[in-house]
């Protein structure tokens, strides 16, 4: 294994293991704040430097069938079983957010899809993918280590059910991001998840603002 290589995989721990790590543990937030901070901007700086290619051009890409029939099925099938366990764990929690503050709904669901959703897939997939694709031979295993890295970072949250949850969600984006080619919609699907989760009244539970 050449140095190349090895101070790349570094690189990958240092960002997608340790990074969502301190977020985890009890420490200062300042030093919190310095490592996430450090880490975009080292993100930044290697994508100004073109060493991370993002691939525009699928942003005008039309979806397949499948594609839209698929995340219309995962919406339904959300919905349904949102309903099912809010019904079990609090009846009143059911669109609370729409009915009792319909103008900070609204307004989340853009600020989610912008200043979270955005963020997350441009490096969870577009800059993940770009860096580190060619070091694993196995690409199953890489998809795997993606979804595993993707519930990782939200460990800061200290929520087991959380962990799972982005896992499987991870699962469908990585699926999407792979056969669709296409960074937009698979943020399309990661915002409609989202928000879809938000308006049942289950938003607390990944850190949405009540």
């Amino acid at each position: 294994m050449n140095l190349s290589k090895v101070l790349k995989i570094v690189e990958f721990l240092l960002l997608f293991i340790v990074v969502p790590g301190i977020l985890a543990i009890p420490i200062a937030k300042p030093i919190k704040l310095t490592s996430v901070i450090l880490a975009l901007i080292y993100v930044c700086y290697l994508t100004y430097k073109n060493k991370v290619k993002f691939n525009f051009k699928s942003i005008f890409k039309r979806p397949t069938r499948a594609y839209l029939i698929r995340i219309l099925v995962i919406a339904v099938l959300l919905i349904v079983i949102g309903v099912v366990i809010i019904q079990f764990i609090n009846p009143q929690l059911l669109f609370s957010v729409v009915k009792q503050k319909p103008f900070v709904w609204l307004a989340i669901l853009f600020v989610y899809a912008f200043l979270s959703v955005i963020p997350q897939e441009l490096i969870y997939r577009g800059f993940f993918y770009s860096r580190y694709y060619y070091l694993f031979p196995n690409k199953k295993i890489f998809s795997i280590l993606n979804v595993v890295c993707f519930s990782w970072c939200h460990v800061f949250l200290g929520n087991i059910w959380v962990m799972v949850i982005t896992a499987l969600a991870g699962v469908f984006f990585v699926y999407t991001y792979e056969k669709e080619k296409s960074l937009l919609w698979t943020v399309v699907e990661h915002s409609l998840y989202g928000n879809l989760v938000f308006t049942l009244g289950l938003g607390e539970m990944l850190a949405f603002p009540a």
